[in-house]
């Protein structure tokens, strides 16, 4: 998106508290196209699977609750059970809703979508723990449901088809449509568009169906990283992304960021532009990488321990 980019672009190379280290970010380009790395696989144990309306229908749901994972001081991390497996964070939220739809729960209806209760949330989400921003969250599924009943039947595959095959259109449409997908920051007078989850949906459209019908979309190659905590945390253990002193001690000790504060801003901005400056290098090196693609190595790097040494930066928000 060349919003997205555009001023991922300008906002890094003004920014004061996040640098990006080319040479660190030249040595692991290299690794990766020498090592070869793969695209990791679309995860449908955690999912709803198939080619229905149902998955479209559930994938919207579960991207429209993509934000906010880590716990508020003093809380314990949300965690589920499932299949004798401990879940947290966005698998844990992906596996509640498909035992929800599972047991019958109509979270996928639109109808259903519009009413819903902060109670009925609750008992879709029950774990150890809890996540914040549940009455948010509740809202932004109104505002879904209410969106799906009064411009497309009530059919979530209805809102994807009228972007004609077009991510970047789906991603526009939902941030044009839906408050909880505009996901746009002010920095030094000038606006900085992030859309993290309205981009994110239309990847996720793309892995579960294997890019083909409500999956097939003819420019996935012009989505950007999606910009949340997880990522810049990896950039970080890889020095491609440097902190002033202060910044880090924040970040390191856990204070919380306000959201489009300057700091944050340009931590998300130099995530996307550092991804973007990968996928120029290895595809100089003859390695063809879509950016979403490294989002995803990145992002699946980052769930092993060796990169949650240093803590990722928080920030209360609806959007990552």
């Amino acid at each position: 998106m060349w919003e997205v980019l555009e001023t991922a672009r300008s906002v890094a190379k003004m920014s004061c508290q996040v640098r990006i280290d080319k040479e660190a970010l030249v040595r692991f380009s290299r690794k990766m196209h020498k090592d070869r790395v793969r695209v990791p696989p679309w995860k449908c144990c955690y999912h709803i699977s198939g080619s229905g309306e149902e998955t479209v229908a559930y994938l919207l749901v579960l991207d429209s609750l993509n934000f906010c994972f880590w716990p508020a001081s003093g809380m314990d991390m949300w965690e589920i059970e499932y299949e004798s497996r401990r879940l947290s964070g966005y698998y844990a939220l992906a596996a509640s809703l498909k035992q929800a739809v599972e047991s019958g729960i109509p979270i996928t209806r639109a109808d259903y979508l519009a009413e819903l209760s902060i109670g009925k949330l609750k008992k879709v989400l029950d774990g150890r723990g809890r996540l914040q921003l549940l009455e948010d969250r509740v809202q932004i599924l109104n505002e879904v449901g209410q969106l799906l009943v009064q411009e497309h039947d009530g059919k979530a595959h209805q809102l994807v088809e009228a972007a004609g095959m077009s991510a970047i259109t789906l991603a526009r449409l939902l941030a044009q449509k839906l408050s909880s997908f505009r996901d746009v920051a002010g920095y030094m007078g000038h606006k900085a568009f992030f859309y993290k989850r309205a981009q994110i949906f239309a990847a996720d459209l793309y892995g579960a169906f294997d890019g083909k019908g409500w999956g097939s979309f003819m420019d996935m190659g012009k989505l950007t990283a999606f910009a949340d905590y997880k990522l810049p945390q990896v950039l970080r253990h890889l020095g491609i992304l440097s902190y002033t002193q202060g910044l880090a001690q924040a970040v390191d000790q856990r204070i919380p960021l306000e959201a489009g504060s300057p700091e944050e801003v340009e931590i998300r901005a130099n995530t996307i532009w550092a991804v973007e400056l990968i996928r120029r290098e290895l595809e100089r090196m003859g390695t063809e990488l879509r950016a979403f693609e490294i989002d995803w190595i990145l992002w699946n790097m980052g769930q092993a321990e060796e990169f949650k040494v240093r803590p990722y930066h928080r920030t209360v928000t609806i959007f990552y």
